[in-house]
């Protein structure tokens, strides 16, 4: 397994993730990946301009602010629906479970046209593909290509669906800009359509999850977002930082020697770089294990930043306001159903996240 230097101080981090001669292409540096299931990973994460700026341009127009603020009220729908069944099955949820996953699932899958009946199918599939995209070690690609290859067969199968048959879908969009001449593979599609639902909910569920767990722990602040709607959208922002559910960003690989502060990184080293460490920094943020709803200024990075600022940012900060201000205003007395010590969480340098969140409602309130 080849070494790996990490990046940790918030100003080093910000330089790595602007700085090209840091390359996103790291796959080059594993080659024992057999070339079908590299080719998998030829996505947004994981290449350089100007491929990573052809691909982008192809589905930012999903993205736009405009069509972001139109999913408010299905997303509103979503929670309000999901919130009705935890109601109506007693007074203990699994947080993750019933909520924290199927609201940015439900999501993205309905950006991209994946059947409703298919849905399920997607969790335990994304777990593993989305540990080895984040990961150098060996084994634990191993252990993810069976659901690498389930997970790309069938969108594979649903690509040629689009083809015969086109729906008002993202992948539809991305399959007739391959049809207009804007050279996307069928090997490109795939991969694309992986990285967005990777992306579009796997983060997210720990945003929300995660979110909650620190909502709980901190009631005052809990209150001061929920009393006060303009601390709504910066209360995200802070559990972001404070969360940070994306611990590390995909690895970087160095072009040519790069010096950061004291230490020079030769050329074709695999450099990671920890967010979580970065917002946690105290040289940016003062008194940074403090959790603040109001935190200002509040310059995170858990979304990275510079060309590969994640696309999907301003949808994760949406589904999160709405999903956390709606479920506590729905049970304002919210509270774990097992010592917070007993929470179990998952192993990954990647994401950070708990495995599951059983919580108590104890008493409702009117929506």
């Amino acid at each position: 397994m080849p070494a790996i230097w990490i990046v940790t101080r918030y100003d080093d981090v910000v330089s790595v993730l602007k700085d090209p001669r840091f390359s996103k292409d790291y796959i080059q540096a594993y080659p024992w990946i057999p070339p079908s299931v590299r080719a998998m990973f030829r996505n947004l994460l994981s290449i350089d301009p100007p491929d990573h700026t052809r691909l982008r341009s192809l589905v930012q127009k999903a993205f736009t602010p405009g069509l972001i603020g139109g999913l408010r009220d299905r997303i509103q729908a979503i929670c309000d629906e999901l919130l009705d069944r935890c109601a109506g099955s007693g007074d203990r949820i699994e947080l993750i479970r019933d909520y924290a996953l199927p609201v940015p699932l439900t999501i993205i899958a309905d950006l991209l046209g994946i059947p409703v009946k298919d849905r399920s199918r997607f969790g335990p599939w994304t777990k593993k593909v989305a540990a080895a995209s984040a990961s150098a070690s060996l084994s634990v690609f191993v252990r993810a290509l069976p659901a690498l290859a389930s997970v790309s067969r069938y969108i594979r199968g649903l690509v040629t669906q689009r083809r015969a048959s086109p729906q008002d879908d993202l992948m539809t969009a991305l399959v007739r800009a391959e049809e207009s001449g804007d050279r996307l593979t069928e090997d490109e599609i795939v991969s694309m359509v992986i990285l967005l639902l990777l992306a579009g909910h796997e983060t997210t569920v720990h945003l929300i999850a995660t979110g909650a767990l620190t909502l709980m722990q901190h009631p005052e602040q809990r209150m001061r977002m929920q009393e006060t709607p303009e601390l709504r959208a910066s209360g995200v922002d802070e559990i972001l930082r404070y969360t940070s559910p994306v611990e590390f960003a995909t690895p970087r690989i160095t072009l040519e020697d790069v010096t950061i502060g004291a230490v020079t990184i030769p050329r074709g080293e695999l450099v990671g770089v920890s967010l979580g460490s970065a917002n946690h920094d105290e040289s940016q943020f003062p008194s940074p294990e403090k959790f603040d709803v109001a935190r200002e200024p509040n310059r995170h990075i858990a979304f990275g930043m510079g060309s590969h600022f994640c696309l999907g940012a301003a949808l994760a900060r949406l589904e999160g306001e709405i999903a956390l201000t709606t479920l506590f205003r729905r049970f304002p007395d919210l509270r774990l159903a097992v010592p917070s010590d007993s929470l179990r969480w998952r192993r990954s340098l990647a994401l950070r996240g708990l495995v599951a969140l059983p919580v108590r409602t104890v008493s409702q309130s009117n929506r």
